[in-house]
């Protein structure tokens, strides 16, 4: 569910723009061979004469080129061929057949002897001992070498809708926004129609230093396409397509795109996945450059396809390179990838990257149908190395941004640019301008913002969520629940928050009630937040349910599995004050008062010179605070939560809270410390690991509530941080220690079956193990004083320590079932003989990854 409103950024305007293709595009296919052994010739250029609109060949020298407009001639160019022009029909689809013959050039010798084409192998292979070559110079070629470096970076990053016909364009319902069509481009992949909607452009000025390793940026210029609504957050869009188009280095040993990791053609392990050719000398440059094709073994992992140019100059360093994928790659949503690197020389005579420019072609349907197109271009300019930098650069942050960074001129960005940009691409800041101003746009926005936000705006007071108005449960049956919050539209700093609900069964009212103020002139959601919040809340909550991204009341929880007639009714006080760091370090104090009430069967029962005693609610004061750093994290701000962009970084927590007895009517003193890292570990080709490691430990007598209930789920969604065949309220600890893995193969396994990996599904495993325990002052069934585990309507008792053995299960899934599927077979391996407990289930959960 956390991804679905970063779905809904990718696709919005998909929503608003109907894409479909008419019937008048040029569309032609085919494949290049060579004239004189037939051999197909992969990455020839493919373009109709006299435009930009440009494909290539793939690996097996197929491609597919198309456009809108009027052409009748096809130009092929490929190194060390004559180029050739075919005549074809416009407006109509064709399969054409085209070979090139090779320029007349003085060769050697060699002898030629007809047969069985030899089976591939690294051995005795020239273009893997060249490949070797370059991986043993990787060193010396990369700009770690050097003591110093500085430069000046262009970055833009565009996204624009593709594949727009006339046709579409002259519906009705774009009959007030035909402005938009005024002008517009053709993508690098296929010749389709594009038309731009978002576009961010950045200049930055970067210095590097090694020992000591220091960085600096200073952000001297930003310019980005602002969406002046509030479903969606301008600088989350940003950093998520950040993400998915990370710098490409090619020299590293895996490249990360689309949030996936690509095996580096030059990395140590390359021999062995991908294959390698060489397939051209260039001697009009001086170093001679060969030309180094290759191609993945399996072509549904994750490798590139494409060439390399390499110095013939003895540091064998990478001169060009040109990056594809495979159509039948393991990748969701890609029609096309190409990505193209240049490097240009240093004073040293080595190569830095001098420019790289990344297209990846998006669509639901792979062949035909609208899409999106995104390409982020980046230009390296002023480039020195060894210059002795001053210490006083690198004092402070590491990314500083200019004061009046966002508010440079137009006239200056004509001039800063390092890269030409169309009239159409520039006219995106004016038009999504004009978008945001008109009427009809705003409606369509808000009707939108209601459907994927569950939030009906009304000026300064939005209603909702609506997937929580209805919900049921055994102990409130039917629940009724109508709530909102503030806008900025009412204020920046005072933030307010309220709901109602009522149980027809148990014909109980419940509320919550919050306001917050800002202590930084910013809208509470806001990075970095800096806020005082005070909030009463008297409601029901299941103990050990734990839900991230997900309202409690939210509909489709309310379908559980086994017994669901236990449950607390609370009352929270709350005052806190948080305060958040540009270097995501953040820290969140709290003062509590909380009194819960057993419901449903739960009862407080003790014993007292051995009677049973009914307790009516146990009742505590608490201070606490909570320590969260998270270096480089990047996230998305929705309405209700902040989504993380899951990276390679860790997240570390730390949080203590003491119990104040005779304070504010507590009746426990205590201390509980709770400490937890989170980490994102990659594999390569094997996939990736998220990990958790947890542990906690209380200090004090205490009832079983205000111990450690251990996070289970008893619903049918797959949850990654609770124990999925653990029921509610079933193991109680007061220290504890847990690891929880779960990794995604992305279809290593899979991709290698026959007629299975055209399937595209992914291998998925995890597993999850708890220590914990009780000691015996916190025990009930060592002091009959102490609240007694919970029993259920039979007599029978549900709730456990985990003195005798640790809590563990794994599940084995499949993923990518349809895009969007994530479907489990959960064991659980322990403490088979609880009541009311399964070894065996089945959970899915909706995932969506590329």
């Amino acid at each position: 569910m956390k991804n679905i409103r970063l779905i809904f950024v990718f696709t919005f305007l998909l929503s608003f723009l109907a894409i479909n293709v008419s019937a008048q595009t040029t569309v032609i296919k085919g494949i290049v061979t060579d004239a004189k052994d037939k051999d197909p010739l992969p990455y020839v250029t493919v373009l109709f004469k006299g435009t930009s609109i440009m494909t290539r060949t793939d690996a097996d020298g197929r491609f597919t080129i198309s456009s809108t407009a009027s052409h009748n001639t096809l130009q092929f160019s490929y190194v060390g061929y004559k180029p050739e022009f075919v005549t074809i029909t416009p407006a109509q689809s064709q399969e054409i057949s085209v070979k090139l013959m090779p320029e007349a050039t003085n060769l050697n010798e060699v002898v030629v002897t007809a047969g069985k084409r030899p089976r591939y192998r690294n051995k005795e292979n020239p273009a893997v001992e060249l490949i070797r070559k370059v991986i043993d110079n990787k060193a010396i070629n990369r700009g770690e070498r050097y003591k110093a470096i500085e430069f000046e970076q262009y970055e833009r990053m565009m996204f624009s809708l593709s594949n727009l016909s006339e046709k579409f364009k002259k519906k009705r319902i774009f009959r007030n926004y035909q402005f938009l069509f005024e002008e517009q481009d053709s993508t690098k992949i296929g010749g389709k129609n594009i038309l731009p909607v978002y576009m961010e452009e950045k200049l930055s000025q970067h210095y590097l230093q090694r020992d000591p390793d220091k960085k600096k940026t200073i952000v001297l210029a930003n310019k980005q396409v602002n969406f002046d609504n509030a479903l969606i957050d301008n600088k989350g869009l940003s950093q998520y397509f950040e993400r998915m188009y990370a710098d490409i280095d090619i020299y590293a040993n895996n490249i990360s795109l689309l949030s996936n990791q690509f095996l580096s053609p030059i990395a140590d392990a390359s021999p062995t996945f991908y294959k390698f050719f060489i397939t051209d000398t260039i001697k009009t440059q001086q170093p001679n450059l060969v030309e180094l094709s290759f191609i993945p073994r399996n072509n549904t992992d994750f490798l590139f396809e494409g060439k390399m140019y390499v110095t013939l100059d003895g540091t064998y360093a990478v001169k060009n390179a040109y990056l594809t994928v495979n159509k039948n790659i393991n990748l969701n949503f890609v029609r096309a990838l190409e990505a193209t690197l240049n490097f240009e020389k240093n004073s040293d005579n080595r190569y830095h990257l001098g420019k790289s420019n990344l297209v990846v072609d998006f669509g639901i349907n792979q062949n035909k149908g609208g899409g999106f197109t995104g390409e982020r271009t980046v230009a390296y300019t002023k480039y020195k190395i060894n210059t002795p930098q001053p210490e006083q650069i690198f004092q402070g942050d590491a990314v500083v941004v200019a004061p009046e960074a966002a508010k440079k001129s137009d006239e200056f960005w004509a001039s800063s640019r390092a890269d030409t940009l169309s009239e159409a691409n520039l006219k995106v800041y004016q038009n999504i301008d004009t978008l945001n101003n008109m009427k009809s746009f705003q409606k369509t926005m808000d009707l939108v913002t209601l459907l994927f936000a569950g939030y009906k705006d009304f000026g300064p007071f939005e209603v909702g969520p609506v997937n929580t108005f209805y919900s049921f449960n055994d102990v409130e049956g039917l629940r009724l629940r109508l709530g909102g919050r503030t806008t900025t539209a009412l204020s920046k700093r005072y933030y307010f928050e309220t709901y109602a609900a009522y149980g027809l069964r148990d014909e109980k009212w419940k509320y919550f009630l919050s306001g917050t103020y800002s202590l930084n002139n910013k809208s509470v959601y806001t990075f970095p937040q800096h806020y005082v919040r005070a909030s009463f809340q008297r409601d029901t909550k299941i103990p050990g349910q734990e839900l991230q991204f997900v309202q409690e009341n939210n509909f489709l929880l309310s379908f559980k599995r086994g017994e669901n007639n236990v449950l607390l009714y609370n009352d929270f006080y709350r005052l806190e004050y948080m305060k958040e760091y540009e270097n995501h370090f953040s820290y969140n104090v709290t003062l509590k008062k909380w009194t819960q009430r057993p419901g449903g069967v739960l009862a407080f029962t003790n014993f007292l010179d051995g009677q049973p005693n009914l307790i009516d609610n146990i009742t505590t004061s608490e201070v606490g605070i909570s320590l969260r750093y998270a270096p480089n994290e990047k996230f998305y701000q929705g309405k209700l939560y902040r989504t993380p962009i899951i990276d390679k970084y860790p997240v570390y927590n730390l949080r203590y809270a003491a119990g104040l007895d005779d304070v504010l009517g507590g009746d426990y003193s205590y201390h509980n410390i709770n400490a937890s890292i989170e980490k994102r570990f990659y594999l390569s080709q094997l996939g990736f690991s998220d990990v958790i490691v947890e542990g906690g430990y209380i200090f004090g007598k205490l009832p079983y509530p205000l111990l450690t209930i251990h996070r289970a789920n008893q619903t049918y969604a797959f949850q990654l941080r609770s124990y999925n065949l653990m029921n509610f309220m079933e193991f109680v600890s007061d220290r504890y220690a847990s690891l929880n893995i779960d990794h995604n193969f992305n279809g290593f396994f899979f991709n290698k079956v026959p007629l299975l990996k055209k399937l595209k599904l992914r291998e998925i495993a995890s597993f999850k193990i708890i220590y914990g325990g009780l000691r015996d002052e916190n025990n009930p069934n060592r002091d009959a004083s102490l609240l007694q585990f919970p029993v259920n309507s039979e007599g029978v008792k549900t709730t456990y320590s985990l003195n005798r053995e640790p809590y563990m299960e794994g599940s084995l899934g499949i993923g990518n079932i349809f895009k969007l599927f994530r479907v489990d077979v959960v064991k659980r391996f322990s403490y088979l003989d609880h009541p009311v407990v399964s070894e065996y289930g089945i959970r899915a959960m909706v995932k969506f990854d590329f």
